[in-house]
């Protein structure tokens, strides 16, 4: 049996066959730190004493907050910089925009390579047939030092995107109905493949907004085929061009179509990307502001959509619109060829290039009760403000912005609404992973706490207003915070319980915190029926005991005290002596937790 996509990178970066589910190490091409986590990837390295592999491959990127407009965002960016002067490291400073798209743009990886980076958006790199990773900072450590890291081989699947859109459709519109198919979790674990006509039509613009939204989907990555086109850009960036194209006889776990035949404009209700409809149901929805931009749709393409609606109209009363390109090459061309002339005139604030909005940056958040229409990848409650987000394409987004309400460009209102907006958005920083334990039973005894919820997301465990945290003693305070029901959680908890969830827990975002909180209460086991792909792996590297298991209909209620054998998996109810099983600790995940953390020595 033939090769996959994903199968073939790691193989030629891990020297040897892998076949999934295979732990091995894998040498990364390029390994990028961002200004919220590059601070405490420069604190792990220093406190392990750890040098640099390659500098030459070792990369700073500036994007969540290129102003510096917080504090802690403009501290932790000079701690990096200084870092970068003595080990000879390049800075992609805060002119330059999302380090993921430099990634492309600049040739620093091209298809077939690896990339990391503590942006768990990543996986974009999956549109121009490279492996790319989101990772918390143990891991960015750890590669930074040793030019390779640790992966479990995901399974793969074929996805084939069936039928043709109508002429309404876009990249986004595509990928949203993709969330719709699969919903939060459908890709849990797995490597995708796009196949099918639509795919292959995409240009690279659109690639990138597909494959940015693999994470949604609780997806490693989604690949598509380098087309002619793609492999031309690659090439005049200067990267390093491998063949990427999945063998004849490759294996699938998994093969879908996703139907998209007459595929019209779509739009993804707030707080979940996958709570996706058709515009038309919630056409006419007043909206406070428009935010356009982020890794998913900041590209030049994207922008020419835009300037396409607002030339000769202007952003209705009362709206604000926020348009933030990609990367300062697309701002640049933006200027040439009058796109910001465009925006300015019809109204619109244009930023510097970056993430903006995302990542609670100094442009894209929104206030209490304000309603957003983003071209972003994330609408989680608390995501990108205290308001709601809809997410769509820049085309919807744009004709929201001149209409007033939820609109696509083929039907605006003559007039446009008229209404006020309130509300101020929060501010956001970074923070750095707390103290391992010092001491590793592998039998865990404890009450546990059951939140019988699937895809609890990184906001709703520990918000990003609070990444300014840094110390591991305040972060427990804060845990649940955005889970409704749950916020008194770090009051009811004590030392040695354990948590009792449901699937993908953990989904969304990078930040270690989302672990760490959990350490900082004393928690000594979390079990979910499956966990997101980067929080399992920040635990993991964390030293913090973690479990897989399907406990959805064990009958366990809040109290309850269980006993876990982490080498077996082994889960005994004590006052009924029920036991259920769980999966095991693996070597690596066992050898991790028992010298407390990834980065301890051994």
């Amino acid at each position: 049996m033939g090769n996959t996509v994903v199968e073939k990178i790691i193989s030629a970066h891990a020297g040897r066959e892998v076949s999934p589910g295979d732990v091995v190490d894998v040498r990364i091409d390029a390994r990028l730190a961002r200004d919220f986590g590059g601070a405490n990837v420069v604190r792990n390295l220093e406190k392990n004493g750890l040098g640099i592999d390659a500098p030459e491959r070792t990369f700073f990127t500036f994007d969540c907050n290129p102003g510096g407009s917080d504090q802690k965002y403009a501290a932790n960016q000079q701690v990096c910089r200084r870092f970068a002067r003595d080990r000879g490291i390049r800075v992609y400073d805060i002119d330059m925009g999302i380090g993921t798209h430099l990634a492309i743009d600049e040739g620093l990886v091209g298809p077939g390579g690896t990339l990391v980076s503590t942006d768990s958006h990543a996986n974009i790199l999956g549109a121009i047939g490279a492996f790319g990773q989101g990772m918390g900072d143990q891991d960015i450590a750890y590669a930074w030092a040793n030019g390779s890291v640790w992966f479990r081989v995901p399974r793969s699947m074929k996805i084939t995107l069936s039928g043709s859109p109508s002429p309404g459709a876009t990249p986004k519109d595509l990928v949203l109905a993709c969330l719709s198919h699969f919903g939060a979790s459908g890709l849990l674990g797995y490597s995708g493949e796009y196949r099918g006509e639509a795919a292959r039509r995409l240009s690279l613009d659109g690639r990138v907004t597909v494959a940015s939204m693999a994470t949604e989907m609780g997806g490693i990555i989604t690949f598509f085929e380098p087309s002619e086109l793609v492999v031309e850009h690659c090439r005049d960036a200067g990267a390093e061009i491998m063949e990427v194209e999945a063998d004849p006889d490759a294996g699938y776990d998994g093969e879908t179509e996703v139907e998209i035949e007459g595929l019209g404009p779509m739009i993804a209700r707030p707080g979940h990307p996958d709570d996706v409809v058709p515009v038309a149901e919630v056409a006419g929805t007043k909206v406070d502001s428009v935010f356009v931009g982020s890794c998913t749709n900041g590209r030049y393409e994207d922008m020419t959509a835009v300037a396409n609606i607002l030339r000769d109209r202007k952003v209705a009363p009362g709206v604000v619109l926020k348009i933030v390109p990609s990367t300062n090459a697309v701002w640049t061309r933006c200027l040439e060829d009058g796109l910001l002339e465009v925006f300015k005139r019809a109204g619109a604030l244009v930023g510097n290039a970056g993430c903006a909005g995302c990542a609670a940056g100094q442009i894209g958040q929104n206030g209490p009760g304000e309603v957003t229409v983003s071209t972003g990848n994330r609408n989680y409650p608390g995501k990108q403000g205290k308001g709601e987000v809809y997410l769509a394409s820049p085309e919807t987004a744009a004709a929201s912005a001149v209409a007033g309400v939820i609109a696509t460009a083929a039907e605006m209102p003559k007039e446009p609404a008229v209404f006020m907006p309130s509300g101020e958005a929060p501010a956001g920083g970074g923070a750095a992973p707390g103290a391992p334990a010092e001491e590793r039973p592998t039998t865990v005894r404890g009450r546990v706490w059951v939140v019988d919820r699937d895809n609890i997301d990184t906001d709703m465990i520990y918000h990003n207003r609070h990444l300014a945290v840094t110390e591991l003693a305040e972060m427990g305070q804060y845990t649940f915070g955005n889970l409704p029901g749950w916020e008194d959680f770090p009051s009811k908890a004590g030392p040695g319980d354990i948590l009792v969830t449901g699937g993908n827990f953990g989904c969304g975002s990078s930040r270690q915190q989302a672990v760490d909180c959990f350490t900082s209460l004393g928690v000594s086991l979390i079990i979910a029926k499956s966990f997101g792909a980067i929080y399992e792996r920040n635990a993991i590297n964390a030293g913090v005991p973690i479990m897989t298991a399907d406990l959805t209909d064990s009958g366990l209620e809040d109290g309850d005290e269980v006993e876990v054998d982490l080498p077996s998996g082994k889960i005994t109810v004590a006052k009924s002596g029920e036991t259920f099983e769980g999966r095991p600790f693996s070597d690596v995940q066992m050898e991790i937790y028992q010298r407390g953390g990834l980065l301890r020595a051994a």
